[in-house]
């Protein structure tokens, strides 16, 4: 399936119908979302990323447009399974937050199917906290968790903008109204979709990725945004040191999502890698 201009569809992939869109010719490139967005945080990339690439972005399972039958699940095999589904022998993966730790899993799981890594604000798969930290989690998701439980969605999700998107040293003023905007409507449509995953069905990679990075072998770049929260920029410097030869860059004025907050600047620089990666 290769196509100079955009399609979409839906992908039975591990018993969900996942939501997905391709556009471009030539090496594949697949970008994978953060929880709180869904394939529209790469409209930014997706048409640029097309003059050069074949480009694919998808729905994660219970977001978007994509459905969460239930049973288990292991989104790195989503990835995978899509890239099947499309016919896609090796991709370079992109991937934010969940989302990138979904395209390590991947990469670890299936090193023959990637080429290279673009690990955005990214999570991984078994990291470890410390009590502190665990008490600092507390302190940041429990006011989250207790709208949810009460049903409050609208303060649940300004809550989540102000973590992710404004970040701990900006103001909601001191952000791009649109990038919060958009980022607003994501989320809102992933929170009133939640209750449809149960965490306990999700297969874990084993072992998980935070003891594997040295087995990663492909081209690795890690991005982060200045403003994001330090755990996330902690685990950026982590996945660095740990993946052999992987590059770190930071960029300025953004938080958790880069790519929507400084989009020319992202797009240079992930470009530029993917060419001297060779793909």
């Amino acid at each position: 399936m290769t196509s100079s201009s955009p399609a979409s569809g839906f992908a039975a992939i591990n018993g969900a119908q996942i939501f997905y869109e391709v556009a471009g010719s030539g090496k594949p490139v697949v970008f994978s979302h953060a929880g709180i967005a869904d394939n529209r945080m790469w409209d930014d990339q997706f048409g640029v990323f097309a003059q050069r690439y074949r480009v694919i972005r998808f729905d994660h399972r219970s977001m978007g447009q994509s459905s969460m039958p239930p049973g288990p699940f292991a989104l790195r095999e989503d990835i995978y399974g899509l890239m099947r589904f499309l016919n896609v022998d090796r991709a370079a993966l992109i991937g934010c937050s969940i989302g990138g730790a979904a395209a390590l899993d991947c990469a670890l799981a299936h090193p023959e199917a990637v080429a290279a890594l673009v690990l955005v604000d990214s999570g991984v798969s078994g990291q470890q906290f410390t009590a502190e930290e665990e008490q600092q989690g507390e302190a940041i998701f429990g006011p989250i968790e207790e709208a949810q439980k009460r049903g409050d969605l609208d303060t649940a999700n300004e809550l989540e903008l102000r973590l992710w998107v404004d970040g701990p040293r900006r103001t909601p003023d001191q952000v791009n109204p649109a990038v919060r905007e958009k980022v607003r409507q994501m989320n809102l449509n992933n929170l009133r979709r939640e209750h449809e995953m149960d965490p306990s069905q999700s297969q874990r990679l084993q072992p998980t990725a935070i003891d594997r990075l040295g087995e990663v072998r492909c081209p690795t770049l890690v991005l982060a945004g200045t403003e994001d929260v330090p755990p996330v920029l902690a685990t950026a410097r982590l996945l660095a040191t740990g993946i052999p030869g992987a590059r770190e860059v930071i960029i300025p004025d953004a938080a958790h999502l880069p790519n929507m907050e400084q989009p020319a600047e992202f797009n240079r620089i992930v470009l530029d890698f993917l060419a001297a990666a060779g793909w």
